[in-house]
C-alpha cells in the first residue's frame, strides 16, 4: 500500500514502503525527501542502532495516561520511559534518536491522526510494535488504524492500569490475548486484610455506580454467608439458595440461580445469604465457586464480590477469578501493614490487576497521606474520603452512601473508572441536586 502504514507487515507493525532499500541500509543520497516537521531527510531518520533501543517508549499527553501506562507496565517493562507530548512530538524525537521496540503515542486532538500515523512510519524501523491511546471512540478508525494501517492496538481514554495490562503488555511480550478471559463478565473482588475498614461500603456502592455509569448489568455477590451485611445496607432480604449452589453445584440449574438473586435495581441484583450459626459446618467446593461464578458472568456485565478473609480454598477461586482485586484500607499503621501483607498474598494466587481503595481519609487521628504512600511503597489508587454521619445513616437506614454525600459519590466515579473505564466526569451527580450542581460535579 503506497504512502500508508502497512497492513500486511508481519506482527502488523507499523512500516512504510516509501524508504527504499538504499535508505535502510544508509546510502542518503543529496536530494533525498526533507520531513516538514523535524526538517531531517527521511533516509537519516530511519537509522538506528539495534543495541541502543528502549524496550518501551511512551509519548502520553496527560498524567492519568501516564500514570496507568506506568503502573500496568511495572510487572513487564520495570520502569518504562514515559515522555509528555503527542504522536507529533514522538515523530520530532524518533527523527534523531533509535527506534523503540515498542511505541506508544498519543494522537488526543490531532487533527489529522492517519497522516501523522503515516510520518511515524517514516522515522521509526519497521519492525516496531506501535500501540496508540486517543479520544476517538469510533470503530471505524479503530478497524481503519488497527487492521489497514498496522497499528498493533489502539484505546480511547481514560485509560486505566487494567487496559494496558490486558490490552498492551500481550504486545509488549509477543503474546497473545487470553480470549476466554474476554468472554464474559468482569469479576471484581473486593476485600481487606481486616475488619471494619469498610469493605461492604465499597463493594455495595461500586456495584450501584457500575450500573448506573455503564449501563450494564451488575451482580453483587456476598460471600459473607454467616455474617453478610449486603441485604441489611440494601434494605431488603437474601434469597435462599446460595449455599447449596456453592456446595452442590449439580443440583443448582438456571431457574434455580436466578430464585437466589434478589433485584436492587433494573441493574443490581444481590446474591447473599443469612446462615444460622448453629447450623452444620460451611463446607463451599472450589468446582462450585467457579460454577457460581462463571453462570454470573454469562449473565451480567461486572460481577462484584465481596469476599471475606482468610479465603478458603472455595474462595481463593473467586480471587483467581477476579480481573479486579481491590483491597480497602483505612488510614492507619494496621492498614498499612495488613494491605501490604495481603497484596504478597494476592500476588501468589493470581497475576490480574490489584489496586489499593484508601477509605475514610481524613478521618479524626488517621494518618497522613504521605505517611502512608511511604509506608505502601506507592500512592494508593483511590481516595475515599470519610463521611462520617451520613455514612452510619445511610447503612442504618438502607440506602447507598452514593445518596447521602456527593463527595463520596465522587470518589466512588473515580474507582468506577479504575474497574470499567467509564469516564468519572460522564457520571451524573446525586439524585435532587442542582443544575449548576450536576454542571460542576458538586
Amino acid at each position: 500500500m503506497h504512502d500508508n502504514i502497512s497492513s500486511d507487515m508481519m506482527s502488523d507493525n507499523i512500516s512504510s514502503d516509501m524508504v527504499s532499500d538504499n535508505i535502510s541500509s544508509g546510502m542518503v543520497p543529496d536530494n533525498a525527501p526533507v520531513d516538514v516537521l523535524t526538517n531531517v531527510p527521511l533516509a537519516a531518520q530511519v537509522r538506528d542502532s539495534s543495541d541502543a533501543r528502549l524496550p518501551l517508549l511512551a509519548f502520553v499527553s496527560d498524567d492519568e495516561t501516564g500514570t496507568a501506562l506506568r503502573e500496568g507496565f511495572s510487572s513487564t517493562a520495570g520502569n518504562p520511559e514515559i515522555r509528555r507530548g503527542t504522536i507529533q512530538h514522538a515523530i520530532k524525537f524518533l527523527a534523531r534518536q533509535p527506534t523503540p521496540r515498542c511505541l506508544v503515542v498519543d494522537i488526543s486532538n490531532i487533527a489529522n491522526p492517519r497522516e501523522e500515523l503515516d510520518r511515524l512510519a517514516r522515522v521509526c524501523k519497521p519492525d516496531v510494535r506501535v500501540m496508540v491511546v486517543g479520544e476517538e471512540i469510533d470503530l471505524d478508525f479503530y478497524r481503519d488504524i488497527v487492521r489497514l494501517m498496522g497499528v498493533a492496538e489502539y484505546v480511547h481514554k481514560p485509560v486505566t492500569r487494567d487496559i494496558v495490562a490486558r490490552l498492551f503488555v500481550p504486545q509488549f511480550t509477543g503474546t497473545s490475548v487470553d480470549a476466554s478471559a474476554l468472554r464474559g463478565g468482569n469479576v471484581v473482588a473486593v476485600c481487606s486484610a481486616r475488619g471494619g475498614v469498610g469493605t461492604t461500603t465499597v463493594a455495595i456502592n461500586l456495584a450501584l455506580q457500575l450500573g448506573a455509569s455503564t449501563r450494564g448489568h451488575v451482580a453483587l455477590l456476598d460471600l459473607h454467608l454467616q455474617r453478610g451485611t449486603t441485604a441489611l445496607m440494601l434494605g431488603v432480604k437474601p434469597a435462599g439458595g446460595l449455599r447449596l449452589a456453592l456446595e452442590q453445584p449439580e443440583r443448582a440449574d438456571a431457574l434455580f440461580l436466578d430464585r437466589v438473586t434478589v433485584e436492587i435495581n433494573e441493574r443490581t441484583r444481590l446474591i447473599a445469604a443469612e446462615e444460622p450459626f448453629d447450623g452444620p459446618p460451611f463446607s463451599a467446593s472450589p468446582e462450585g465457586m467457579r460454577f457460581l461464578l462463571d453462570f454470573l458472568r454469562r449473565r451480567f456485565n461486572y460481577v462484584v464480590v465481596d469476599l471475606p478473609l482468610p479465603a478458603t480454598f472455595a474462595e481463593q477461586e473467586a480471587m483467581r477469578a477476579a480481573r479486579h482485586l481491590l483491597v480497602v484500607m483505612a488510614p492507619d499503621l494496621a492498614g498499612i501493614r495488613d494491605t501490604d501483607r495481603l497484596r504478597k498474598a494476592a500476588a501468589t494466587l493470581r497475576s490480574g490487576q490489584t489496586s489499593i481503595v484508601l477509605n475514610r481519609v481524613g478521618m479524626p487521628g488517621a494518618l497522613t497521606l504521605p505517611m502512608i504512600e511511604a509506608g505502601l511503597g506507592g500512592k494508593p489508587t483511590v481516595l475515599i474520603p470519610d463521611i462520617g454521619k451520613q455514612m452510619r445513616r445511610a447503612a442504618n437506614l438502607g440506602n447507598p452512601a452514593l445518596a447521602e454525600s456527593a463527595a463520596f459519590k465522587k470518589a466512588m466515579a473515580l474507582l468506577v473508572q479504575e474497574v470499567s473505564g467509564a469516564p468519572a466526569n460522564r457520571i451524573a451527580g446525586p439524585r435532587g441536586s442542582s443544575l449548576l450542581a450536576r454542571m460542576f460535579g458538586r
